[in-house]
């Protein structure tokens, strides 16, 4: 069964929720904000010392979106270190639509972004898959018209 476009109800309270953070473990909060800002054109949304924690709360979007964000969290426990660059074990981490795939790719690979899967036409849309600066996996992918995810993305 298919839960593409149901809403839940709980009584008389219509949920509203979604996702407003993605953690990605960072080495360095600079070259991580270097890396998203100035060569994948997100806006630096955050940038906040947090002293009790000694840590810092930065939190990057995508150039236009309105959604989801990504926290860059510095790994600050050695067993957090392994995570850095393998946020999913080798598999798609974090999936980047566009509104314009030529457009997006074109410029990616002209500045340096490393893509290990070409582009290719899918039933979905037009896909390539890209490495972060530490090695996590992307998909750059424009959805096709009629696809579900058309009408939610970008």
């Amino acid at each position: 069964m298919s839960l593409i476009g149901i809403k839940l109800h709980f009584g008389d309270t219509r949920m509203n929720q979604q996702i407003a953070h993605i953690a990605i473990v960072v080495r360095d909060y600079d070259e991580a904000i270097d890396f998203y800002v100035n060569k994948l054109s997100f806006t630096l949304v955050e940038d906040t010392y947090q002293p009790e924690q000694d840590k810092r709360w930065v939190i990057v979007s995508p150039p236009g979106s309105g959604g989801t964000t990504l926290l860059l969290a510095k790994a600050s426990k050695p067993e957090q270190q392994p995570f850095i660059g393998n946020q999913a074990g080798g598999r798609v981490f974090i999936f980047l639509s566009t509104d314009d795939f030529w457009r997006d790719y074109n410029r990616m690979v002209e500045i340096g972004i490393h893509f290990v899967r070409e582009p290719k036409e899918a039933e979905y849309g037009t896909v390539a898959v890209f490495e972060d600066l530490y090695g996590n996996l992307w998909d750059l992918v424009e959805f096709a018209p009629g696809h579900p995810m058309a009408t939610q993305a970008v």
